[in-house]
């Protein structure tokens, strides 16, 4: 295969967190006839669900985004990836001619364009794969049944949070094999889909060393991962997450990019058994030890800066007038960790990072 230069298939007319079919269409609209982009079906306020399907081979891979409307990291990487597609090389030729390829870029559309994780109806479709209450789960079952995948890749962001096992590293990117029983037990998908992650990782460890996390495997028939697994098509979820510096997930999203392919290569170049689920299995977990900003205040009983040696600042994401806003706000651990880290770290005892707080309008918050 030639050597991949991402920035030439990087699409930067579309950028940042909030993502809507407004910031896709012109995009879409101007593929080529081999791309066949179909209306799925509405959504709840009545927004078209695209989807787009393009190359004509037997392995078939079926892969969506945004089902919760504010994670739309994953949504980038797959418009880089169809952009990938337009282009005449080997390796684009060999990919479509070995596989057929369906991606629905945006599944929750009102959430999308309001920036929430919930529908129109204020109800996760990860979490309705079994009642199918919502137009949109109804939908992406319709599409699953009709294009009989060999391979889902659900696609989803995770929150800054999230840090590798027990490391200051975050968790830049995760994967899970869902399970497809209450007990986690491995099954001939669920093997499949594991094998394929730890290939997406072995690249991913050259590329960013300590930043690939897996993500929490309890089962829950009612997402979509376990239902999908528990009628044996692999599946695999990817959750795109925190880079130094990356608040728009601009960065991120060519480490998904770059997974996507290697994915499918793998698929393709029949690589999968040279992986194995003990690969998989050494991935760490995520732990939940990172804030955006951590203040450490050692001599606070002495300089009464705060109430305690450490404050933590989280950013809540909040979307004005179109544009999303970063407003910080004190955050609380659902269970504080031994070690807690930043994405940002300050100390009360030095005058550059107290003149920070002030000109950032933190201090407030000490």
């Amino acid at each position: 295969m030639e050597e991949l230069n991402y920035n030439n298939v990087y699409v930067s007319e579309i950028s940042g967190q909030y993502i809507n079919y407004d910031h896709l269409n012109d995009f879409i609209n101007t593929l080529p006839p081999t791309f066949k982009i179909k209306e799925e079906g509405k959504s709840v306020r009545s927004e078209s669900i695209k989807s787009i399907e393009f190359g004509n081979g037997s392995h078939r891979i079926l892969m969506w985004s945004q089902m919760h409307g504010n994670e739309s990291t994953t949504t980038k990487a797959t418009i880089d990836l169809l952009n990938y597609f337009k282009k005449d090389s080997t390796h684009v030729n060999e990919i479509l001619k070995a596989c057929t390829i369906k991606i629905i870029p945006i599944l929750n559309p009102d959430g999308a364009r309001v920036y929430t994780r919930v529908n129109a109806n204020r109800i996760d479709l990860n979490r309705d794969a079994q009642d199918l209450t919502q137009p949109e789960s109804r939908i992406l079952k319709r599409v699953y049944e009709n294009f009989k995948p060999d391979f889902c890749f659900n696609l989803h962001d995770q929150r800054t949070i999230f840090n590798v096992g027990n490391t200051n590293k975050p968790a830049t990117v995760s994967f899970l094999a869902p399970a497809f029983d209450v007990e986690r037990n491995n099954s001939p998908s669920r093997k499949i889909s594991m094998q394929l992650i730890a290939a997406m990782n072995s690249m991913l460890q050259e590329e960013i060393p300590g930043q690939v996390g897996r993500y929490d495997d309890s089962f829950n028939a009612n997402c979509v991962g376990d239902a999908f697994q528990m009628k044996k098509t692999p599946t695999i979820l990817f959750e795109a997450g925190h880079y130094s510096n990356d608040y728009n997930r601009d960065i991120t999203r060519g480490y998904i990019f770059k997974a996507l392919i290697k994915v499918l290569d793998t698929i393709v170049f029949d690589k999968i058994q040279e992986y194995t689920v003990k690969q998989y299995e050494a991935i760490p977990e995520n732990g939940k030890q990172f804030v955006d900003i951590l203040v450490l205040n050692p001599d606070f009983t002495v300089n009464k800066l705060t109430k305690s040696g450490i404050v933590a600042i989280q950013f809540k994401e909040v979307l004005k007038a179109k544009k999303l806003e970063f407003v910080p706000g004190l955050y609380v651990f659902e269970k504080e960790p031994i070690e807690i880290f930043g994405h940002k770290t300050l100390n009360c005892n030095d005058e550059n990072d107290i003149l920070w707080l002030k000109e950032s309008g933190l201090e407030h918050l000490l």
